[in-house]
Formats: C-alpha cells, structure tokens, sequence
C-alpha cells in the first residue's frame, strides 16, 4: 500500500496530456521535483476557489474515472485524519471493507485528534470548505455524473463503510460527508420536483389546444423529457434511499453526540428543503425521539425552522399533539440554553396556533399569545406570577423572552399603569409579592432595552451591534426616558416607604438618555425626582437605599449635561443639612449619650458614609468628627454603639481617599503631603486599636480598612512617575503585621464544630454569607504578602492551612502560592519549608513524645509536601535554586537540635527527612550530592560532637560508621521517598540505642506550651532550645539565620 511519505502518482490529466507543472484536476500538481498536492491539501488551504476545484476535478473524471474516484477516495481517508494513501490497484481489486480494513491498520492511534475535531481557526475552515466542497460537486455533477450509476453508487458505499467503522474519526468524518451529500442531493431531487411541475403544466397547457393549434412534436419532447425526469428522480431517491437507510437510521443513535448532532442537524434541513417528501411522520419521528437527548438544542432548533412557517402547520399536527409534554418540559431544562430555545419553540408554536396548548399544557400560555390591548395586563400579571412563584432571576426570565415577547416586556405604560392605579372595589389588585415581582422585572428590561446585550453568562460577551440594532437600542432608550421622566417621581412617591422597591426604582435613572430633560424642557419633573430622591434619603437607612440615592445622584451631576448645576444645588443643600444635623448630634452624644442621640448620630452617619462613597464631601470635614468618634469608641467601648464605629471608620476611610484624589490629580505642596500623611497615620493607629476591639464587626472593618491603606499607600503609589508622593508610602512594622496575620488565623480558619454551634446546622443562607467573608478578609491579607508589603514569610501560616481548608480557600492559598513564586521562588521555597515545619512542631506538641509515623496527621502533613511539591512544576532546571534551598534548609532543621538523652540518640525533627523526601523528585541528580556535603561540612563542623550514633549498620562494626558513612546513607535516601523509608526500617531493627526506637515510634522531648502569638517565626520546642543551642560556629543560611532576617 502506498502510504503518505512516498512518492505520490501522477496527476490523470497528465497522463492524458496535461501540460507538466500546471495544475490539473484541482486535486494533484507537480513541480520540478515531482511533488503532488492533494484534493485534502487544496481544501484544507481553502485558497482555491471551490467551483473551480470541482470543475478540474470532473474534468479528470471525464478523461479517467477511475483515477478521479480514487482521489475522492483519499480525500475521504485524509479528511478523517488517517495518514494511509489508497492504490489504484486496491480500489480496482479489493472490496470496499477490505480498503476500509487496510485503511484501520494505517490509523494513527497515538493522537485522538483529526481535521474535524482540531482546534484552530484553520480547522474551522476546513470543516467548511469539506461541506462545501461535497455541495458544489453534487451540484456541478447534477446534470450527468451522478446518473452514470458508478461515481455515486462508489461513493456512498465507501461512506456507507466507513460510517459503520469502529473508528471514530472515519465514523464522525464520513457520517458529516453522507448527511451533506444528501442534503445536496435532496435539493437536485427539489429541483427535479419542480422541473416535474412544470413540465407537467406545459404538456397540458399544449393538449389542451384545439387540433389546428396543437404541437405534437413538442407534446412528445414534453413526454419525452417528463419520463427522463422521472427516472432522474428515482435515481435520486433511490440514492437518498441508501444513505437514509444504511447511515442515518443507524448514526442518529451514535454513541458519540457530535454525530448524533450532525444527523438531527441536517434531517431538520431535508424537512425544511423538501417538506413534501420529508415532512413526515416517517422522518419527524427520528427528531422527537432524541428530544430527551444530549443533542436536545439541535433538535429545537430544528423544530423552530418548521414551526416558523404557518403552512406547516397541517403537517405537524399529530407531531405536536405527540410531544408536545415533552417541549413545555424543556422549557424548564436544566441547561439554560435547552430552555431558552423550549420557550421560543413553544412561542412558536403558540403563534401560530392558539389551540395547540392549553392552560394546563403551559403555564405561560397567556404570554405566548397574540394579545391584545385587552389582555395585555393580564399577561404581564401572568408574567409576574410566573417569576415568583417558579423563578428567581429576573434578568434571565427577561433574556429569555426577549426576542420573542419584546412587545409585552417593553410595554413600560401598562407596567406603570398597573402600579400606579388605584384599587377599586371589586377589582383584583396586585399583591405586595407581585409588585416587587413586576418593578423588578420592569428594571431589567429596562436594562436590556437600553444597554442590548444579555446579561452575565448569557452569549460569549459585548458583540458589535449592527446598525438595525443599534437605532433600535437608541428609540427604546428615548421611549423609555421620555415615558420614566413622568412616572418615576410618581413611583417613588407611592412606594417611598418600602426599601426594596425604592432600591429597584432608583436604577431606571441610570438607562435614562438625560439629555431629554434640557431638550424637552422638562426640568419641572427633574424638580419632581430631586424632591421625591430626598424624601428617600431622609426615610431610610438601608445601605442598599442610600446608595442607590448617591448614584442617581452622581449620574445626574455628570458634567458633560446642562442639569448637571440644578442638580448640583439640590445635592449641596442635602448634605448641608445631614452634615450640620451630624455636627450637632455627635456634640449631644460626647456630652451625655442617649439613645435619640445614637440613633441620629448612627442614620445620619449612615446616609453621609453612602454618599461619601461616590462624592466628594471633603469641604464638609466629615473626617475631624468621625476621629472624635473613633478615640472616644477606643477610650470608652460601651460609649459609642457598635455601628457608630464602624460607619465611622468607613467614612473616615473615604475621606482620606478623596483626599488622596486631589493630591493625585493636582500639584500638591509639601504641606499639603504632611497634613494627609498626619492623617492616615492617625487612622491607621486607630485602626490598629481596633484590631483588639471586642465586637467582630469593628474588628473585620478595621482589618479590611487597614489592608486597603496599606495596599493603596504601599511603594507601588510612587509608580508612574509620581516619586513626588513618597512621603505618603507608609510600610507596616512588625507588629502591625504580626496583628494582621493572628487577625487572619483567629477569625479566617475557624474550626467548622464551632461554626455550626454558633449559627446552627440548617442556617445554611448565614453559614454561606460568613464564608463569603471569611474568604474577603483572606483575600484581603493575601494581596498584602503578594504585593510585598508584608514580609513573605507570613504566608507560611497561610499555606499551611491549605489541605485543611481546601474547600474554602483552596483557590485563594493556591493563588498566593503562585503569585509569591513568581516574585522570589527562592524565598517562596523557605516559605513552604517554614509552614511544614511549623506544623511538624505542632504535631509534636500535640502529641507528645512519642510521635507514631503512621498517623493520619503525618499523612496530612506529607500529603501537604506533596501538593507543594507538585506546585513546582516540571522544568527542574527553573525551580532548580529553589528546590536545593528548600532541601537545606529542611535537612538544618531535622538535625538542628541535639536528643536531650544524650548524643548516641537520634535528633528529635529527624523525621522531618520523611516529609522532606515528598520534594525529592525536584532535586536535580547533581544537586542532591551538593546537599549531602554541604550538611557533611555543617555537621563536622560543630567541634566536639561525638558521632552520631554507634550501632552495626549493614553487618559492620559500630567503629566504622562514622559521620560520613551515616550521611552518605541519608543523602541516597533522598533520591526517593522509597529509599527513605527502608533506611528508616532497617536502622529500627539494629541494636538498642539506635536512631528509630522500636514500636514504630519517635522519642521526643515532651509536651510543649502553645505560644501566644501565631506569627511568620517558626514555633520551636523550647526544651530543644534550652538543652541544645547551636553552635556559634554553625553555617551561615541555617533556619536561625532565615528567621530573623
């Protein structure tokens, strides 16, 4: 057989005199050295035109057809990626199974990949350019070729073959082939159909004439023609037939779903095409049975061309009647694409028949009408209902219906109607429940009007719109500002009182085209809403509330529109008022609190802190008051409420960041830097303060505040050619940081026992708030240690939690990890050693002396050193540095401490060895001797250590094994964790007094305190510490060193 790397065969128009070099048949060309170019290769280029590709190629099959069949037939083994090549010989002497047989032994099975399923642009292409390529051959061939009863008849056997291939790629390939050459062919069948009808009409119209005017010569070249068309037509249907038969009945139930997709795909076509002959119950049956399939989205999309078309509709009954349960079902898929293509199925469906669902069928079925003024309110009540009883997100019911119901959801007049009017006796009204359901759902597609595109998660981004889209993107946000400028101020008046609703009201502002306002002169109803948005202000105190008022706010100062000044006076005159009540509040409440006094100071802290966040209030000093406050909560904890502290520390907080926006976008002077460093420095020490505060939510907002000035005012604030602002770079000493981090470990990794006694077991909505929490204040210290404002050695405390806490904070650890690692491996490699041996430290205080090896926390902690290990990669030669630092300063640690009971036993870390041997697979070959003599020279050179131990090791005399030997042992054991163990087994069964005492178990130093302060310092025994400290002499770059840098 001739395979893809030897020399191809000529061309057969060269054979047959084609000129050498020029291209011929479109399939093969050849050079001066005699390379060919196949049919695969020019359609896969795609730089050939496809018309002109076919035309060589018939070309070639009027002057050999066999040899122009036989490169279709490679094109159809190349297209499924076999690398195997068919001879003329084999096609003209072998059967079809027996070239597919040939064709299976030459499969590539190392990659699973094949043109159709690469990834690439190119490969896209390609999957286009082969459907085209097979449309345009049978189009081209239509009018001969494929009636010559050898081209097609040689085709769809060899597609027929390999579609019943147990290889997947001939099986995808050739399935996509037959259902687009039937496609191709069931149009020239259309084509004959119509060419029947009017052949038909002419023989008639002709016999119909009376005897002197009748033509019978053109009556028989009209009979004549009519039986040639007929047996076209059978010819074709003979052939449709085949492929029908002997591929799709037997694909469409594929195990691979791509294939399944391709043969529902292209069955919705034929029906579509050619409905007289394929718009049956014969055909729709295959299309009903796979809508409880994967390729379910196929199949209503297919569904949705038929039903588009009214005069299908006969044709369709008995379909529609028979799975009609199954399509409203869907509506309610799991997968939201399923259910958005079921619900315009059904709208479809509906449209065109009002009968074809009723009530029960489909609880929507009032919005898929065509409705009318009548009922156009009990539509949009049906709606409302609807999402609040069966669904929970508005914005996504919205996007649903979107394209399909666009003249009821944006319908805002009866929206408005229905909520403004009064209730009359007799007459239902909207429940409170249906209100909110109905306001919400008016935002969102007021939202989607205006901005037109779907929500989060729905399509693949912002797409351009066209210039259709556009304009109408422009006339509903004209519509919609023109009609809201009147309602809205009449909304907010009636609902003023309920938070939720006010909430959703104030963001239809937002969408508004406010340039309206000046041109339609209608500055009177922004009067109106300044009004009715202060009556807001002052009626609540929802976080929610307030700032949604501070951004309607900010949206109307914009100062690119004529009202911004209007609205600029109403806002100051606002403020002056919550400002000068604030002054007069905090006087009362340092003087002689009660609680009038809390609750003024707190709900008018509460407004200015929310409008604080989006405008500048700077002038109005709120910063000086909100201090007095903060000392006095300091000073006197039961003095000032809880919330009081913490709304002062957040408007404190803003206003140092307006200030900060000030000194950035102006030209600062020296004293201008001096009074805002005074400033943050005075903050952050009374935030710090905070940190020991004995309510949590002081606490968590102070810590949160404290990460944010410190990331803002951090080095990184110089950048950008603002060295002028050094003066305000503040860097946390180290007992700030030690505060941060046991802030860190005493609220973020929280045992879940004590979790679930504090808010109970089924408070899951709290239990899922609190951790959303947790994992901000994590968060928040983590952008601190990779930032490098706090030192990185903090992270070990981090890291060691992250096989604990996996579930809740795994991403964030892992994160850390990596972004650590890319600003100093090296330092990031002490890191990790640092977090393991602190809890190495743990597990012996936990414990006791006798450590048992096989325990699940020494599992833990060596599964820990496995994930670590695993975080470095596979390029050794990168991690190198890293790595051999990691070893030794893990190896200084097993033997840092001598054995209390005397010297001949051994370190009490040393099976520290066998967590370090989880990192061992790092170690570059070379590099493992460089480690063994470095701890050589470390241990020779504490003067006047006896050896290490005595005892026959391998049948030799105790005298004999010194150091050296014993080193030598330990540094082979750190080729693999295999060879660690062993050694560790063998010297358990040596003579008493060796390292490993018997039962399995570590003689160590005892029970020790827990220190106080969880910090980035490793935890150390303090009995190892006091009976043993090292030498003076010891090497420099020991754990000691690392430390206390």
């Amino acid at each position: 057989m001739q395979t893809a790397n030897k020399k191809p065969r000529k061309a057969p128009l060269e054979k047959a005199g084609a000129p050498r070099g020029r291209k011929a048949n479109g399939v093969a060309q050849q050079n001066g050295e005699g390379d060919a170019v196949t049919l695969f290769e020019v359609v896969r280029l795609g730089k050939s035109a496809m018309q002109s590709v076919v035309d060589d190629w018939i070309e070639s099959y009027k002057h050999d057809r066999d040899m122009a069949l036989l490169d279709l037939i490679n094109f159809f083994i190349q297209c499924s990626g076999c690398k195997g090549t068919v001879r003329i010989e084999m096609f003209r002497n072998m059967q079809n199974a027996e070239i597919i047989r040939k064709m299976t032994e030459e499969f590539d099975e190392d990659s699973g990949d094949y043109p159709l399923t690469m990834p690439g642009p190119q490969w896209k292409k390609f999957r286009y350019n082969f459907c085209e390529f097979i449309g345009v051959l049978i189009r081209q061939c239509q009018y001969s070729i494929i009636y010559d009863e050898y081209m097609m008849d040689t085709v769809i056997s060899l597609l027929t073959g390999l579609s019943d291939s147990q290889v997947r790629a001939f099986r995808h390939t050739s399935t996509l082939a037959a259902m687009k050459l039937m496609t191709a062919l069931v149009n020239v069948a259309l084509n004959l159909s119509i060419h029947q009808d009017n052949t038909q009409r002419q023989y008639e119209a002709e016999r119909n004439k009376i005897v002197g005017k009748r033509a019978n010569e053109k009556l028989e070249l009209l009979l004549q023609k009519r039986k040639e068309l007929q047996e076209n037509q059978d010819e074709i249907e003979n052939m449709m037939n085949s492929i029908f038969k002997g591929i799709f009945v037997h694909r469409y139930r594929d195990a691979i779903a791509e294939i399944r997709a391709i043969c529902i795909e292209e069955i919705g076509v034929w029906m579509k095409m050619y409905s007289d002959a394929f718009l049956n119950d014969s055909y729709l049956k295959y299309v009903g049975w796979t809508l409880h399939d994967r390729v379910r989205l196929k199949c209503l999309k297919a569904l949705q061309n038929l039903y588009t078309n009214r005069e299908l509709f006969p044709k369709l009954e008995l379909f529609t009647n028979r799975f009609k349960d199954r399509i409203v079902s869907m509506t309610l898929d799991k997968e939201y694409d399923v259910a958005v293509e079921a619900i315009r199925l059904v709208t479809l469906i509906l449209q065109g028949s009002e009968d074809a669902l009723s009530n029960e069928d489909f609880v929507l079925h009032p919005v898929f009408m065509k409705w009318n003024d009548a009922v156009q309110s009990c539509c949009t009540c049906d709606l409302c209902a609807f999402y609040g009883q069966l669904h929970e997100h508005a914005a996504y019911l919205v996007d649903s219906l979107w394209e399909s119901s666009q003249e009821l959801l944006k319908d805002w007049e009866c929206m408005t109607e229905l909520l403004l009017e009064e209730p009359v006796q007799g007459e239902e009204v909207l429940s409170d429940r249906q209100e909110s359901a109905l306001i919400e759902l008016m935002v969102c597609t007021i939202r989607q009007a205006a901005e037109a595109h779907p929500p989060v998660g729905r399509g693949t981004g912002k797409r351009v719109l066209t210039a259709k889209e556009r304009k109408t993107q422009i006339d509903d946000k004209n519509k919609l500002t023109e009609h809201f400028i009147m309602a809205l101020p009449m909304l907010l008046s009636k609902y003023q009182a309920d938070a939720e609703k006010v909430a959703n009201l104030l963001q239809i502002p937002t969408f508004f085209d406010l340039d309206v306002y000046s041109a339609g002169r209608m500055e009177k109803h922004l009067d109106a809403l300044l009004k009715q948005i202060k009556f807001v202000v002052e009626k609540h105190t929802e976080t929610e509330v307030l700032e949604a008022c501070s951004k309607t706010y900010s949206i109307l100062c914009s100062e690119e529109y004529t009202i911004m000044n209007r609205v600029d006076i109403a806002r100051s005159q606002l403020i002056d008022e919550m400002v000068d009540r604030f002054n007069h509040s905090v006087e009362d409440l340092l003087q002689e609190a009660d609680d009038d006094d809390i609750y003024n100071v707190l709900s008018t802290l509460k407004r200015l802190t929310a409008f604080h966040n989006a405008h500048d209030l700077t002038r109005w000093d709120l910063f000086g008051n909100c201090y007095r406050l903060l000392k006095t909560g300091i000073e006197c904890i039961f003095c000032v409420h809880v919330q009081i502290v913490v709304q002062a520390l957040q408007c404190s907080h803003y206003s140092i960041l307006w200030q900060l926006v000030k000194i950035t976008e102006g030209s600062p002077t020296k004293d201008d830097l001096i009074a805002l460093r005074r400033v943050v420095k005075s903050f952050l020490a009374v935030c710090q303060q905070c940190l020991s505060n004995v309510n949590t939510p002081v606490k968590e907002q102070a810590f949160m505040l404290l990460c944010d000035l410190l990331m803002i005012f951090s080095h990184q604030l110089t950048t950008g050619s603002r060295e002028a602002l050094q003066p305000l770079v503040f860097n946390p000493d180290g007992q700030l940081q030690n505060e941060l981090l046991s802030f860190v470990l005493d609220h973020v990794f929280i045992d879940q026992d004590e979790e679930n006694q504090s808010m109970g077991e089924t408070d899951e909505a709290n239990k899922i708030e609190a951790l959303h929490k947790r994992r901000n204040l994590l968060a928040a210290f983590s952008k601190l240690i990779i930032y490098d404002i706090v030192d990185m050695p903090a992270a070990a405390d981090i890291f060691k939690h992250y096989m604990k806490y996996y579930n809740d904070y795994g991403d964030i650890i892992k994160e850390t990890l990596s972004k650590t690692r890319q600003t100093d491996k090296i330092q990031c490699a002490k890191t990790l050693i640092l977090s393991l041996q602190q809890l190495f430290n743990e597990l012996i205080q936990d414990q006791g002396p006798n450590l048992d090896r096989t325990s699940s926390h020494v599992s833990g902690i060596k599964e820990l050193a496995r994930r670590f290990a695993l975080t470095f990669g596979l390029d050794q030669i990168k991690t190198r540095e890293a790595v051999a630092t990691l070893h030794k300063d893990g190896i200084e640690f097993a033997f840092k401490y001598q054995n209390p009971k005397g010297m001949e036993f051994p370190p009490p870390n040393l099976a520290f060895l066998e967590v370090l041997s989880e990192f061992s697979s790092k170690l570059l070959r070379q590099d493992k001797k460089t480690v063994y003599v470095h701890k050589a020279g470390s241990v020779r050179s504490k003067k006047g250590r006896p050896p290490l131990h005595k005892k026959r090791v391998d049948g030799k005399d105790p005298s004999t094994c010194n150091e050296h030997s014993c080193l030598a042992q330990l540094s082979a054991s750190l080729c693999t964790k295999k060879k660690l163990i062993s050694f560790y087994l063998s010297a358990e069964e040596s003579v008493e007094g060796s390292w490993l005492m018997r039962n399995d178990t570590i003689q160590t130093p005892g029970a020790l305190q827990t220190p106080q302060l969880t910090s980035t310092v490793l935890r150390e025994n303090p009995r190892q510490a006091a009976e043993q400290m090292p030498d003076q002499d010891s090497e420099p770059g020991s754990e000691s060193d690392f430390v206390h840098k």
